[in-house]
């Protein structure tokens, strides 16, 4: 069975830099799929190429089994692949409500919208508690609520989320991926997540890839990530060793992947 998105040798430049090169990923229907890495590794880069917000220097991006790599972001969102920005990006002097029926400015289905926003309500009942407050007056744990909210309002096959625990608590961080992953299990959307912290990212979906430097240097299950050394050492606090003074220390060393 083909993958709803297939990512294939995507390079993307800005200007002279290469930000991503060879990048291959795919994300099965159903499925949360995290991508890993370091500030400057790519992550971003690559789920702004996926959307449409920056085009590809070469490389393919298929979904649904289509060619979407050299559309307008906007036309990629209405075939159901949907991006949930770094920063969250909210509309700060419109309501909550409003924020997101901005979500569902390509809907015409009255009925079927009015469903989804009480779904958003019923996952994050503080939204609706502040429905008529202004976006730009919420917390950032708020703000990011109305952002994946607003995203699943454009009724997503796919949903992209880019650092959705950026200056979180880790409460709010738990709260969040626990809502990432209702959203999975009572819609089957399929989730495909940029995290810096591996921990709670590997804890909650289901296939992981780690990107360094553009290029994605190790992809397997998520179980399978979590309990390789490798990984371990570089994104999970190991790598410890104990000194000559018979303290822990703890080194960053070269990595080579395998």
């Amino acid at each position: 069975m083909s993958a709803l998105l297939e990512v294939n040798n995507l390079e993307t430049w800005y200007g002279p830099i290469v930000a991503i090169q060879g990048v291959n990923i795919q994300v099965q229907s159903g499925r949360i799929v995290a991508v890993l890495g370091a500030n400057g590794a790519g992550k971003t880069t690559l789920l702004n190429t996926i959307a449409g917000v920056i085009d590809p220097f070469k490389g393919e991006v298929k979904f649904s089994g289509q060619t979407v790599s050299r559309l307008d972001a906007d036309e990629v969102c209405r075939r159901g692949l949907v991006l949930v920005p770094e920063g969250r990006q909210v509309f700060p002097f419109l309501s909550v409500q409003d924020n997101l029926a901005m979500g569902a400015y390509t809907r015409r289905d009255r009925d079927g919208v009015q469903r989804d926003l009480e779904r958003i309500y019923s996952w994050f009942p503080r939204l609706k508690e502040r429905m008529q407050q202004h976006a730009g007056l919420l917390s950032g744990g708020e703000q990011q609520m109305v952002a994946i909210g607003r995203a699943y309002m454009a009724k997503p096959q796919l949903l992209m989320l880019d650092e959705p625990s950026l200056g979180l608590s880790p409460l709010l961080t738990k709260e969040i991926f626990s809502i990432i992953c209702r959203i999975r299990d009572e819609t089957g959307t399929a989730i495909l997540v940029v995290e810096q912290n591996a921990a709670i990212a590997l804890s909650h979906a289901d296939d992981g890839y780690i990107m360094e430097l553009g290029r994605v240097v190790a992809a397997d299950s998520c179980e399978v990530l979590s309990q390789k050394a490798d990984v371990q050492a570089s994104y999970l606090g190991g790598g410890t060793h104990t000194g000559a003074s018979g303290t822990t220390q703890r080194w960053k060393r070269r990595k080579t992947w395998r």
